[in-house]
Order: structure tokens, then C-alpha cells, then sequence
């Protein structure tokens, strides 16, 4: 039931931030996107990963991005085999360093990651990004992702490609 309660905390906050970033939003974009990683802990052998991302246009360099997911880690035979699954809900922010609204960003974003896993728990995420975007709507970024619960993290470098659209 914690669980449950966090999932509706987080899913009310990401309302919340919809509602009052709308109001002085240019443009929204939805994209979707693949990831393919490789993880920071010796047990994973790798990491893969879909997300929809809601995105806010401020102004043509600045966005607020709302992302949601769901990653997997493979643990290694010698570690027992099998994976850990988790479903990262972040906010942040994605800022192009030009005034075209394409181009070379950078990205940061802070979260929840809810575990699939039987009494895996919620960890806090953060992640940031350098990426460029074409004005055609794909997307290709090189992050960072990192989950840190009770004292221990655990992460992956993984390469996003997406493609966005406005709505």
C-alpha cells in the first residue's frame, strides 16, 4: 500500500506540474523514445528501456520535460540470472543552446523509480543528458541514469533515440 500511495503522490505532483506550466507554455511536444545501456554495477549486464516524454515549451531554448518509463536491468548468470525492472517518473529541465529550439541541449531531470520487482521499493532517480534534436522531431541523447535507495545507487551510460511531435 506505500507503494500505491507514492505512485498517486508522484501522479498528482505531475498533474499539478501540468496545469501550471500550460499556462505559459508555447507549444507541447510528446515523444517517445528507446534506450540501450550499460550499467555501473558489476551484476547487471545490461540495460534497456522505453519512455514517453511529456514536454513544455517555455520559450524556444527552454523546456520543461515530464518523463515516464520502464527500464530493465539484466543481472549476470553468475549472478543468479534473471532482471530488475523499474518505472522512472521524472521532471526537469532541457535547454538548447541555441535559439532555434533544435539543436545541441542539455537535460536534467530528478524523479521516482517505482520497482517492479517483489519488494524492490522506490528509488530516488536522477538523470542527466547531452543530446541534439533535429527539427524533423528525432531525438538522440547520451545520459545518465542513477537510482539511489537506503545508501546504495546503482546507474547506467545509455543512448536515447526518440521522436517527438507537437500536439
Amino acid at each position: 500500500m506505500k507503494t500505491f500511495t507514492k505512485i498517486i503522490a508522484t501522479s498528482a505532483a505531475v498533474v499539478a506540474l501540468f496545469f501550471a506550466t500550460n499556462a505559459n507554455a508555447q507549444t507541447q511536444k510528446l515523444g517517445i523514445g528507446i534506450i540501450g545501456g550499460i550499467p555501473t554495477s558489476d551484476i547487471y549486464s545490461v540495460a534497456l528501456g522505453a519512455d514517453l516524454r511529456y514536454q513544455f515549451d517555455v520559450d524556444k531554448q527552454l523546456s520543461i520535460p515530464v518523463t515516464a518509463g520502464y527500464t530493465n536491468f539484466s543481472v549476470k548468470d553468475e549472478f543468479g540470472g534473471g532482471s530488475f525492472g523499474y518505472i522512472p517518473v521524472k521532471v526537469g529541465a532541457k535547454y538548447f543552446f541555441n535559439d532555434s529550439g533544435a539543436g545541441v541541449y542539455g537535460l536534467a531531470e530528478l524523479g521516482a523509480g517505482f520497482g517492479t520487482n517483489k519488494g524492490s521499493g522506490t528509488s530516488f532517480v536522477y538523470s542527466p543528458a547531452l543530446g541534439y534534436a533535429w527539427s524533423n522531431g528525432l531525438d538522440l541523447g547520451v545520459k545518465y541514469e542513477g537510482l539511489a535507495r537506503d545508501g546504495a545507487s546503482t546507474g547506467y551510460v545509455g543512448l536515447r533515440l526518440a521522436y517527438g511531435f507537437s500536439l
